[in-house]
């Protein structure tokens, strides 16, 4: 069962920023690049998919309003999911992790799982696991689980 603090936690500002630097703003829509024949799925703002057509434009506003809107799945995967008590910054770096990884993999993760146990050490350590694409390892990815491990420690308010 969820723990009850954690239905309260939406992702603050200082997580928002996290994933805008890991996702990156294209105002332009593009297209998937291992999809050569129709693109599919486009994409635009910080990584928004839905309704997005060749030749969709937006502004930074309307990439922030989508990301929010996205992010809404990662949230309630971690509220559902964590059943500790988490900081603001866990919650961030966590509704960061499962925006770029998946609730089901979150879900069946070994970092989910000593968390859920209380190791919240043991949690963080995982974060750096979680950097391959499938051409091996990516750099993107490698600073982006820093990102989040070094937020999931912080002891900021």
């Amino acid at each position: 069962m969820s723990h009850a603090a954690n239905s309260l936690l939406v992702t603050s500002e200082k997580g928002l920023d996290l994933i805008k630097v890991s996702e990156g703003l294209e105002a332009e829509a593009y297209p998937d690049p291992g999809n050569r024949v129709t693109g599919e799925p486009w994409t635009i703002g910080y990584g928004h998919t839905r309704d997005v057509r060749r030749g969709d434009t937006c502004t930074e506003a309307q990439a922030t309003d989508w990301l929010r809107e996205d992010l809404r799945a990662a949230e309630r995967a971690v509220r559902h999911l964590v059943d500790v008590p988490l900081t603001q910054m866990q919650f961030d770096a966590l509704a960061s992790f499962v925006f770029n990884v998946g609730p089901a993999a979150f879900g069946n993760s070994t970092l989910l799982r000593l968390l859920n146990a209380g190791d919240a050490a043991g949690a963080a350590g995982q974060f750096k696991r979680w950097n391959r694409g499938a051409d091996g390892v990516l750099p993107g990815l490698v600073t982006r689980r820093a990102a989040e491990r070094d937020l999931f420690l912080s002891q900021e308010a």
